[in-house]
Order: structure tokens, then C-alpha cells, then sequence
């Protein structure tokens, strides 16, 4: 599949690219692992009641823990997951979902990532 844009540089972590609307990402912390060439970032994803995170991918794999709200992923050639707040969801590395908020509130969700150091967090597929 294609890859139409690539943002979220890991070297840019500070310099943070738009975001689809409805959508905000506040990172929370950043480490080194110690697997050379590897790092883990924490970041905290809000989504606005109808908003969505169109397809993409990661250079790793991405850990989510929702914390509010009903969230619904789609992991390429799966069918739909539905979380709420407790629920968790592993995404392996770069397998292209996508994310929306099905429900009436604000949904948010604790994402963490262990991604090659270097390369674009995330890419948008077409």
C-alpha cells in the first residue's frame, strides 16, 4: 500500500505535525531502550465524540490502554475492536489501523509505543 504522508518524525517530537481534526496527542515521555537503535514513547490520545484517526501504521509496535470513552480499531484484516475505559489492545508493528470514538463523550486512550529510533512515528496509508 502506498504511503500518501509521513509524519510524527521521532526527531521532532516537540514539533508535532497537525492532527486529523478532533484528535489531539500530548506526549508524556520518551525513552531509550536499552536494544540499540530502539526507543519507547508514552502519549495520551484524545478523541472528540465522532472523531477519527484515519489509517496508518508504526515503525514498532503500539500498546493501548483506553482510558475513557468507547473507542472502535480497525487492524487491517480484522474485524472492528470495540474498547472502553480498562480495555487494552496491541497493534504489531506496522500493521495499518485506524481508530474512531463511536460514543457520545470524550474518548481517550494511553498509547505506547516501542518504535525504531529515528524513523517517522506514524505513516498515513492511501
Amino acid at each position: 500500500m502506498a504511503i500518501a504522508l509521513i509524519l510524527g518524525s521521532s526527531a521532532m517530537l516537540a514539533a508535532q505535525a497537525p492532527r486529523p481534526p478532533g484528535s489531539t496527542r500530548t506526549d508524556l515521555q520518551r525513552h531509550d531502550l536499552s536494544i540499540p537503535g530502539w526507543e519507547t514513547i508514552q502519549a495520551r490520545v484524545d478523541f472528540a465524540p465522532g472523531a477519527n484517526f484515519p489509517a496508518h501504521r508504526h515503525p514498532g509496535e503500539e500498546i493501548i490502554y483506553v482510558l475513557e470513552g468507547i473507542l472502535e480499531y480497525q487492524l487491517e484484516g480484522q474485524p472492528p475492536k470495540t474498547l472502553m475505559a480498562g480495555d487494552v489492545l496491541y497493534v504489531p508493528a506496522r500493521v495499518i489501523h485506524s481508530a474512531r470514538n463511536v460514543g457520545t463523550t470524550q474518548g481517550s486512550e494511553l498509547a505506547t509505543y516501542v518504535v525504531e529510533k529515528g524513523k517517522p512515528l506514524t505513516e498515513f496509508a492511501e
